[in-house]
């Protein structure tokens, strides 16, 4: 039975919109071509990070982000940029009995922004926090570690397969594709898209029941 579910952050439970552009225009492009950029280099099974390369030759995101910080332009993002299925469903899992955390790749400055935000959650990681990142399967024990759950009865919710879903699954976690995003849109055709995933759903709404569902059917 699935006994706990953990959530990625970006485009699962934040809409990243915002936050891309104004990468735009730390790079002084348009944010229309730095998009089409991007969703190019993703389509082609690149890491997004190649896309400032594609801009600026040579570029530190690292780097790039403290300076960012240092002129007042860290990354920010608030209450507007959750999906409005996120509160409601990480609630009702609550009430339903199962353990609720958030963990996906961010730095520790997105950490304190996501508990700041006071989400319903038992447990909110980065991977600055455990110095790991996905798609290392490492961070996945991570999860499992913190949940205090077999692999199996923790659902990991994600938007990606490669970061996301096919790890966790390596992992013996159940999974749950969730199709919004750059990613959810590029990759949904993908052959592994249907075979892999515990479930593939278009919003975190549609979890509760699916869930239900799910250990109905594993009595």
């Amino acid at each position: 039975m699935i006994r706990a579910v953990v959530f990625d952050v970006g485009e699962c439970l934040v809409n990243e919109t915002r936050e891309y552009g104004t990468w735009a225009d730390w790079l002084g492009v348009p944010r229309h071509t730095f998009s089409a950029v991007f969703g190019a280099i993703i389509a082609q099974g690149l890491d997004y990070r190649e896309t400032f390369q594609v801009f600026r030759p040579g570029f530190d995101l690292t780097q790039e982000r403290e300076k960012r910080v240092q002129l007042g332009q860290g990354e920010w993002f608030g209450e507007e940029d959750l999906y409005s299925d996120v509160r409601p469903t990480l609630k009702t899992l609550r009430a339903n009995g199962q353990w609720v955390g958030i963990a996906g790749n961010q730095t520790v400055r997105a950490g304190t922004i996501l508990r700041d935000l006071d989400l319903p959650a038992d447990m909110i990681a980065t991977s600055d926090d455990w110095g790991v990142s996905k798609p290392d399967t490492h961070f996945f024990q991570c999860v499992v570690d913190a949940a205090s759950c077999d692999p199996s009865e923790i659902l990991y919710v994600g938007d990606r397969l490669d970061n996301d879903i096919r790890p966790a699954a390596e992992m013996g976690l159940r999974t749950a594709l969730i199709r919004r995003g750059p990613w959810g849109v590029i990759q949904r055709n993908d052959p592994e898209a249907e075979r892999i995933p515990t479930m593939r759903i278009d919003s975190l709404g549609e979890l509760p029941d699916r869930i239900r569902t799910f250990n109905a059917a594993m009595l």
